[in-house]
């Protein structure tokens, strides 16, 4: 971020010392009214790609790579807050903060790696929402994506014409039936408790057990999320722009609180899908696929159970392509200072995912393939992420902590690590 073209964004106003957290900025009945923005982030991590990593991670390895998830998801906590933080603190979201840094050439390249990452999230969505209507009525892939990208721009219409709250509860109650759908199943087959144990352990089993790992990690830590985030908290929480510091530190309090309780649902939904297939379809032929492993429970749990969870996924279809949508819309209007209408952004990125789904092509293969291109896109997220809401120029006395800053660093080498041992395994193996 050398390139500076443009004059860089102006600090937010702080004061010289930070006071102390006020008692109202304590958890109390009214901050949990400041809780929303992070739930409908949280819909990125239990998205369709999610459920054709999980289950095909559980089936193929069982219980190897559970560890995978809980280190994401205590990532994602982290990556999520600070994004969160960095729309509270400076009234911007992370691609306006960009786009205000970068120097035209390298803003447009930066543009086009975000956008390789909005379109495989676009597609990861419809496909999973097409699979979803398939398995439930019937209805041929094509025309199941095509009822799917309709119904999203239903759900974005409610968040142009009612505003973010109506749109956040639309999207809450959605995660609430996805959550339900997800984990259903393992009432009915609980998984072993030592396995799930021996499953904590970090290893690996060859070079496709990273290529899910790397899969796995694509569809937690989302890139798309990341810029999102401080969006929707910059929406809800400051929309001037502008906020005094006693009111900003009840915001940041908030704003954990509304991160842990979101990740902590729905990375217990990821959990449990890994551990609901390897629980269950181990060794079952087609089970590595979505609609191998609907039939598998069906087969083995019961029919009711493999309604609950078709149900579950076109929950999480429709959510999370609306979600995925209004990313798209706030990246290109961060970076290129463009505001495309949602409704005709959601129609343009609708065309790749139903061109794909003619084709033939598997479509779980298609979903975990599309989540190891998120996982590329997320190192471009997250290290000017980490690297801004360091900086006192722009974030005053509310930049980070220095064990806040490790741990941020220590997050983007893992991901960085984990990308490189899956080039290097792909390219050789």
């Amino acid at each position: 971020m050398h390139d500076q073209a443009e004059p860089a964004v102006a600090p937010a106003p702080v004061s010289d010392a930070a006071p102390a957290v006020p008692p109202a900025a304590r958890p109390s009945h009214g901050l949990w009214r400041l809780l929303g923005p992070a739930f409908v982030a949280a819909i990125a991590y239990v998205d369709p790609g999610n459920v054709a990593a999980n289950l095909t991670a559980g089936a193929r390895y069982g219980y190897l790579l559970l560890w995978v998830l809980v280190v994401a998801n205590v990532m994602a906590v982290l990556v999520q807050y600070l994004s969160a933080k960095l729309g509270i603190v400076t009234g911007r979201s992370l691609p306006e903060v960009l786009g205000a840094r970068l120097g035209r050439r390298t803003r447009l390249a930066y543009w086009g790696q975000a956008e390789v990452v909005a379109a495989a999230t676009d597609l990861a969505e419809v496909i999973g929402g097409a699979i979803a209507l398939n398995l439930l009525f019937g209805v041929p892939l094509v025309v199941g994506g095509l009822i799917t990208g309709v119904i999203s721009m239903l759900i974005l219409t409610i968040q142009q014409r009612r505003g973010q709250r109506v749109f956040e509860t639309v999207i809450t109650t959605m995660l609430a039936v996805l959550t339900v759908g997800f984990c259903a199943g393992l009432f009915f087959g609980p998984p072993d408790p030592v396995a799930m144990l021996g499953g904590l352990v970090p290893r690996f089993d060859g070079a496709d057990s990273v290529l899910l790992a790397a899969s796995m990690l694509g569809a937690t830590v989302m890139p798309h999320a990341i810029y999102l985030h401080s969006s929707l908290a910059r929406d809800r929480h400051v929309p001037d722009g502008v906020v005094g510091a006693v009111r900003r530190r009840r915001l940041l309090v908030a704003t954990r609180w509304d991160v842990v309780l979101a990740l902590v649902v729905a990375g217990g939904v990821n959990v449990s899908m890994l551990l609901l297939a390897a629980a269950n379809l181990p060794g079952r032929e087609g089970t590595d696929t979505i609609e191998g492993a609907h039939a598998a429970i069906a087969d083995t749990l019961g029919p009711a159970v493999a309604v609950v969870f078709a149900v579950g996924l076109l929950a999480s279809g429709l959510a999370s392509t609306s979600v995925g949508a209004y990313a798209g819309s706030e990246i290109m209007a961060g970076l290129l200072h463009v505001r495309v209408p949602l409704l005709a952004r959601r129609v343009v990125t609708l065309v790749p995912a139903i061109v794909l789904l003619a084709t033939g092509v598997s479509p779980t293969w298609l979903l975990v393939v599309s989540q190891v291109v998120l996982s590329f896109g997320i190192p471009f997220a997250m290290i000017p992420l980490v690297r801004l809401t360091r900086s006192r120029e722009l974030m005053g006395d509310d930049r980070n902590a220095t064990a806040t800053q490790v741990a941020a660093w220590a997050v983007a080498g893992i991901i960085v690590a984990l990308n490189a041992t899956l080039l290097w395994l792909t390219f050789t193996a």
